[in-house]
């Protein structure tokens, strides 16, 4: 099968080729919280590479509930005409774009003022920078009805808007992911304990998001193949999850892996496990392929078209690529015409394992920044000074946003 070939998914609609840009979070909202003109020629940027498919970073559903102050929340109409010409960017080019839509519960940076929730009141790990997060109260069902209702709101707004498709982030220890782990979900009603409870809040998004927009819009669903932590969601229960999403009209299933506490989507693994370069999820994607019923896509560290092929020779329909494309936004018309540019970052060895991983997004985020701003990629930035220069962004953007809850709470 070549990367080049169209994917036809289960409710009709077509995908060019089987390449898609995976979703990395941007921090380029307006002040609104809505998208920004820097947001849509990023967008623009990646569209004229001319991928399957656009996934947006994450979208929060609850502007009260961001993974970062500079994030999209999308809960009403108030800014669809923004949203609307975020869409267009990629409709022009004919390039399937979807919305990632998410929730973070406790992955809620404390800074931002806000009560984080969680299916049980349990803190974020991580050594001495656990206190950067919000201590998370535990969902009432009044809570969890209400997180449910908002992800149906915010699909039917982002077809109203133009998008042809949302995906439901349910990996990456996002709220849905800590409803699947036993490590973060202590909950002994019908939404903890066994695997089948753990997973209801996410089959009953699925319902909801579903029964909210038209058959032709597109539904996926993000998962984590485990979360590489010691008793946490494992390869068992992903498999058990997968089973369960079958008979359900999704449309594409991404399998990535990891959390805040565990990030395997930058290649660390917190469970003793060695990940692959490339592809790190790919071993047990292939395992949950001979299972599903759906396409499934795998991401993690793609950048060579070998790669890719490989990823779609194990019976996954579609790569996901992310940082790859940005460093080189054209890697596909480099790979249509022979061309494998192998663009990637230097990794970063810092001791302090969460350091490295923020330096690491702080980099890839001064890239985004650059073709925002119409620029060329600029990878061999230094680190400190990419984290630094992101660090200053994100306390500017912190009291902006701060400012603008306690206005609108008045």
């Amino acid at each position: 099968m070549s990367p080049f070939e169209p994917l036809h998914l289960p409710n009709g609609q077509i995908i060019a080729n089987r390449i898609a840009k995976a979703a990395m979070e941007e921090n380029m909202a307006d002040l609104n919280q809505a998208p920004s003109r820097a947001l849509k020629q990023l967008y623009k940027a990646w569209a004229d590479g001319e991928p399957g498919l656009l996934l947006t970073g994450n979208v929060m559903i609850d502007r009260r509930a961001m993974t970062g102050p500079g994030g999209v929340a999308l809960e009403n109409e108030e800014h669809l005409d923004s949203f609307r010409e975020w869409a267009d960017v990629a409709r022009a080019k004919g390039v399937h774009f979807w919305v990632q839509l998410s929730h973070p519960g406790r992955q809620t940076m404390a800074n931002l003022g806000q009560q984080a929730l969680a299916p049980s009141a349990i803190a974020m790990d991580l050594g001495s920078f656990s206190k950067m997060f919000a201590t998370p109260r535990a969902m009432t069902e009044e809570d969890i009805q209400e997180v449910i209702q908002r992800f149906a709101t915010s699909a039917r707004l982002a077809e109203k808007a133009g998008f042809s498709g949302v995906q439901i982030h349910g990996a990456h220890g996002y709220l849905i992911s800590q409803f699947l782990s036993p490590l973060s979900n202590h909950r002994t009603d019908r939404w903890g304990g066994s695997l089948e409870n753990r997973a209801r809040l996410l089959l009953e998004v699925i319902h909801a998001v579903r029964a909210s927009v038209s058959p032709s819009f597109c539904v996926a669903v993000k998962l984590n193949s485990a979360d590489f932590q010691r008793g946490g969601f494992d390869a068992a229960d992903a498999r058990g999850v997968v089973e369960m999403l079958n008979p359900l009209p999704i449309d594409l299933l991404e399998l990535s892996g990891g959390s805040y506490e565990a990030p395997a989507m930058q290649g660390e693994a917190r469970d003793g496990r060695t990940l692959a370069r490339e592809a790190y999820f790919l071993e047990f994607a292939k395992e949950l392929a001979s299972i599903a019923t759906m396409p499934l896509m795998v991401p993690g560290g793609i950048r060579r078209l070998p790669i890719v092929q490989q990823v779609l020779d194990s019976g996954i329909a579609m790569a996901g690529i992310a940082t790859a494309l940005t460093l080189e936004p054209q890697l596909l018309k480099h790979w249509r015409e022979g061309r494998d540019p192998n663009p990637q970052l230097k990794p970063i060895q810092w001791q302090r394992k969460p350091l490295a991983a923020l330096a690491t997004l702080a980099v890839v985020r001064d890239q985004m920044r650059r073709l925002s701003r119409g620029h060329l990629p600029k990878p061999k930035v230094t680190p400190c000074l990419a984290l630094v220069r992101d660090q200053w962004f994100i306390a500017r953007r912190t009291r902006q946003y701060r400012a603008s809850m306690k206005q609108s709470s008045h």
